[in-house]
């Protein structure tokens, strides 16, 4: 006997993460039925686990997030500002610096924990009428027809729709069922994450510091509190997670700039390996992939996230300009438009930003010369130190169009 598919939505989106959700709500604003297929068990999605990843959000990021109801679904408190974020290489002590002061603007982004990213995407989603989340779904099979696309649930159950979106994770398996490929970039290298609590405030600095054999970013919070994000050879990762937190502390302490102060172990530590992907392509009839799905993002230039929330902006736009036009909205022709935007925006950064960890994270002795030439003419050659730096601050601020990175700059993904 064949299962009957339930066609009530428009829009059907695989994958409950904050992209995701944040599409949901931007559909529903939009007039559009929107059900969304999470894997995962209802409590997890609902309740999300403290998991260290700390959100740089840049100002078109946060813009975003307050037209669909996120940004007050966090507690203030945990919206740490960041004011400016200064880079380190190796043992000196010179920093490259990027400010939001003279720009007029209050801080370059925010950081936000990860967790209450997550809750505040589905509360904001379930607070519209338009919108059906169901968990313990679990896709396995993609029908795209001429009129409607169906996807086929492990327990038999099939849902259709005329558009159907992939938001399920970097490694996104309806991506692969869609026939859509993806250039993986593995880093061979791991993120190690635990906060800090130390005796001076951090004045919303964040720090890079490139030293040789691992690279240390300090993300500021509130409260005399820091996100210590440690990157290392994947094979050194157990090591640092096995270290307790004084010794764990103690490591930090070392690579640490003196203006911390004393530090000391403040949570439990996480850790995450280093794959960055990128779609061959974004959309295609009744299909279109937003979030990690599309760009998997290395951490080093904060732009996970932000990229997100720029497709959703972007492919809710088309939509709502399609079905206001009585246009079809699962068609080739809508979808591209999305697709080819969002390309210009991320490609140049997702090469960017590997070319970066490339560089930064090269150990001989050519590449660490070349470091500090660059780092030295971005700080003190004008005009060329302006001009990076204007660059870089709009691609951290997320103000300016989107330009190759051309200077470090990491905060979290």
């Amino acid at each position: 006997m064949t299962a009957s598919t339930d066609s009530s939505s428009d829009v059907l989106i695989v994958g409950a993460g904050p992209a995701g959700l944040a599409l949901a709500a931007a559909l529903a604003d939009a007039g559009l039925g929107v059900c969304v297929l999470e894997q995962a068990p209802r409590a997890a999605i609902a309740e999300p686990a403290e998991d260290g990843r700390e959100i740089a959000l840049t100002h078109r990021a946060r813009a975003i997030m307050e037209r669909l109801g996120l940004w007050s679904r966090v507690p203030a408190g945990e919206i740490a500002p960041l004011v400016e974020a200064r880079v380190l290489d190796g043992d000196s002590p010179a920093a490259l610096r990027f400010m939001s002061q003279g720009t007029g603007l209050e801080a370059l982004g925010w950081l936000i924990p990860n967790h209450l990213i997550r809750a505040a995407a589905l509360g904001a989603a379930e607070a519209r009428a338009g919108v059906q989340v169901l968990s313990d779904t679990r896709v396995t099979a993609l029908d795209v027809g001429s009129d409607v696309a169906t996807v086929t649930l492990a327990d038999g159950r099939r849902f259709g729709a005329r558009l159907v979106v992939a938001a399920d994770s970097r490694f996104s398996q309806l991506r692969r069922l869609a026939g859509i490929g993806a250039s993986h970039h593995d880093f061979a290298r791991s993120v190690v994450v635990g906060r800090v609590a130390h005796d001076n405030d951090s004045d919303g600095i964040a720090w890079e510091c490139f030293r040789y054999g691992n690279t240390l970013a300090l993300l500021p919070l509130n409260g005399r509190r820091s996100s210590a994000v440690v990157t290392v050879a994947a094979d050194r990762a157990p090591e640092w997670l096995a270290l307790d937190d004084a010794a764990f502390a103690a490591r930090v302490q070392a690579q640490s700039p003196s203006a911390l102060g004393r530090l000391s172990a403040a949570g439990p530590r996480h850790h995450y390996p280093l794959v960055g992907v990128y779609a061959h392509r974004f959309s295609g009839p009744r299909f279109a992939l937003v979030g990690d799905a599309a760009v998997g993002m290395h951490p080093v230039t904060a732009h996970g996230y932000n990229f997100g929330l720029y497709g959703v902006e972007v492919l809710a736009r088309e939509l709502a300009a399609a079905r206001g036009a009585g246009r079809d909205i699962g068609s080739a022709e809508v979808l591209a438009r999305y697709a080819n935007e969002h390309r210009r925006t991320t490609l140049p950064t997702y090469l960017g930003t590997n070319a970066i960890v490339k560089l930064f994270t090269d150990e001989h002795q050519p590449a660490k010369l070349a470091r500090k030439v660059l780092l030295t003419a971005a700080e003190k050659l004008p005009p060329f130190s302006l001009v990076v730096k204007a660059a870089i601050t709009r691609q951290l601020t997320g103000r300016g169009p989107a330009v190759p990175r051309r200077g470090p700059g990491r905060f979290s993904d």
